[in-house]
Formats: C-alpha cells, sequence, structure tokens
C-alpha cells in the first residue's frame, strides 16, 4: 500500500504537522450567500501556503449546495477538477480531500481521477474519504441512503481493485460490477506508489476495527482533550495490533487574534486564541500523538494572508515543514 504521500503528513520528525483546509475565505464578508466562499484569489493564496510551507492543502467534497439544511457550499469547485489546478500551482505540499462521499461516485471514475491527481501531483495526493451525511442528495445519485454503508466497503474494494496492475493478457477485477479478469480491461493512469493512501473521515457507517484494517489513516472531528485521549488510544492499540501505528489526523476552525497573549475561547469546531495559546495547544496535541492538523481560517477576522504569514513565521518553526518530504517529478 502506498505510504509516501502519508509520510509528508505522519510526524516524519515525531512532531504534528500542520496543514490547511481550502477554501482561504472568511466568512465574515457580506454580500455573499452563507456558506459560499469567495475564490477571488483562490490559486494566489493556495500557492503562498504551499510556498510557506504547510504540510498539506485540503479540500472538500460537497456535491450540492444546500443553503436550507446545511449552508455549507464546500470548496465549491468540483473536487478532482480543482485538485488537478492545485497540482499545477503548488510543488511540496501534500494535497488531500476531506473527504470525498464515495458512495455517490462511481467507483471506477472515481479510482481514475485520484490516481490522475496522483500522477499529476507526483505522488502527493491522499484520498480522504467518507460516507456523507446529507440525505436529501442521495436519491438524486440513484442511492440508498440506508446502504450508504455497505456501498461505502464495496466502493472501497473497487478503487483498491483499479488500481492494481493487472497480470499480463488479463484485466483488472471487480466482481461488484461484473468486471472480472478475462474482459481484459483497465483503468489507467496507476498511481505513482502502486496505490494512493485512504483516508477514512468519520466512522462512513463502519467499526473503528474494519477502518484500522482497510485504511492508512483515520481523519477526525475535534473532541474535548480527554475524548481525544480516548480515541487516540483506542486508534493506535488497533493499528498496532495489526503491525504498524497508523496516523491519527484531525481539523480545526481557528480564530487567530492579533495579540499573542488571547487565551483560548471555544468557537465551532474550534479556537479562537493568540499565537502564544495556539502553540500550547498545538504542544498538548502533539503530545497525545495526533498525527496530522488542518487548520481552517473560514471563521476568523483578520486578512487570511496575514495569518498564514505569521503561522509560517511563528508556529510552523516549531513542526516539520512540507519542503522535507520528497515526492517524484511528473
Amino acid at each position: 500500500m502506498a505510504t509516501s504521500a502519508l509520510r509528508g503528513l505522519d510526524r516524519p520528525d515525531g512532531r504534528l504537522t500542520i496543514g490547511i483546509d481550502l477554501p482561504l475565505d472568511t466568512d465574515l464578508v457580506s454580500g455573499r450567500p452563507p456558506g459560499v466562499p469567495n475564490l477571488a484569489r483562490h490559486a494566489e493564496l493556495a500557492t503562498l501556503a504551499d510556498r510557506l510551507g504547510f504540510a498539506a492543502l485540503w479540500v472538500r467534497d460537497v456535491p450540492l449546495y444546500d443553503p436550507v439544511r446545511f449552508g455549507d457550499a464546500g470548496t465549491v469547485f468540483e473536487t478532482f477538477t480543482h485538485l488537478g489546478h492545485l497540482a499545477a500551482t503548488t510543488t511540496r505540499a501534500v494535497l488531500g480531500t476531506a473527504a470525498v462521499v464515495l458512495p455517490l461516485r462511481n467507483p471506477l471514475l472515481a479510482a481514475k481521477a485520484a490516481a490522475t491527481v496522483d500522477v499529476l501531483s507526483g505522488g502527493r495526493f491522499v484520498f480522504g474519504i467518507a460516507s456523507g451525511d446529507r440525505p436529501i442528495e442521495y436519491p438524486l445519485f440513484d442511492v440508498d441512503y440506508a446502504q450508504r454503508g455497505a456501498a461505502f466497503r464495496a466502493a472501497v474494494d473497487t478503487v483498491r481493485a483499479a488500481w492494481r496492475v493487472p497480470a499480463p493478457g488479463e484485466g483488472i477485477t471487480a466482481p461488484a460490477l461484473g468486471l472480472h479478469a478475462d474482459q481484459a480491461l483497465d483503468v489507467l493512469p496507476k498511481p505513482v506508489d502502486t496505490s494512493i493512501p485512504l483516508v477514512v473521515a468519520g466512522k462512513a457507517q463502519q467499526s473503528l476495527e474494519w477502518i484500522a484494517e482497510h485504511a492508512e489513516g483515520w481523519f477526525n472531528y475535534p473532541r474535548d482533550l480527554a475524548g481525544l485521549a480516548g480515541q487516540l488510544r483506542q486508534w493506535h492499540d488497533l493499528t498496532d495490533a495489526l503491525g504498524a501505528r497508523k496516523p491519527y489526523l484531525m481539523p480545526m476552525m481557528l480564530d487567530l487574534t492579533d495579540s499573542p497573549a488571547t487565551p483560548p475561547s471555544p468557537i465551532f469546531h474550534g479556537l479562537r486564541l493568540g499565537r502564544t495559546a495556539l502553540l500550547d495547544h498545538l504542544g498538548t496535541l502533539d503530545d497525545h500523538g495526533v498525527s496530522h492538523l488542518s487548520l481552517s481560517l473560514r471563521c476568523g477576522r483578520r486578512p487570511v494572508d496575514e495569518v498564514l504569514h505569521e503561522l509560517a513565521e511563528t508556529v510552523l518553526p516549531s513542526f516539520p515543514r512540507a519542503e522535507e518530504q520528497q515526492f517524484s517529478e511528473v
């Protein structure tokens, strides 16, 4: 199984790594529908985050904008098209999805799209996947919401099969789709490193035992430190028992204040605080064994580029930078 891109996130110096969620925008701007980001500077800011040394850039898969029930358009762009652009405009950061709603996509096309991004980026892709949580979307894609867990498992098997190199004269095998080796069909391109790391976001309607066995990492939601410590113990115990500890990744909303001394106060899925308290918090996450933290700046009150520069100058020096990882040239 592929590990090269994931090594760019998984504590390469025994320390937590820091990534950035896209879109790089703030919600505190009037004149736009709620949850719809301003993408006017999307390429400029993503390139800046890459150049400053953030370990990863993450995009979210929101197939349909639902302003009534969810009010969040994600990163707006179609996920794999956006990743193809990022593969061409960035050079160091791992590119990840957090996460593609796998049951809503044809698994052969998802495998082809993911491998394309992996090749175009020189092996920098981590495929974050989920079962999804927006019931209104599923009938529109002719998928049974109640069966999304089973559909997710079947899709993972098909995606893995599509990335394998078949024997000479044969094709890939995906029995769930009626695809057999004697049909001599294949999915191209193949990933750079034989496969692509799969990271499951949330539980995806699966047991944690299943995730530990079938994925290369777990991307889980923020929680209090006691809850986090318990989940990390459980995850590490399960993956250690399988022969190798696998990374634990998590997101966090960040409102970084002008004053370094601002103490932490909770916001939705994150914190409002100054950089001194942020460094303390990151140290605590690091001590607990979190592998990678992805910061979202959507709730911030300051210009995004200003915050990126401050984080790069005052926070990233304490943690591994993306340029320390070596990836293939396309």
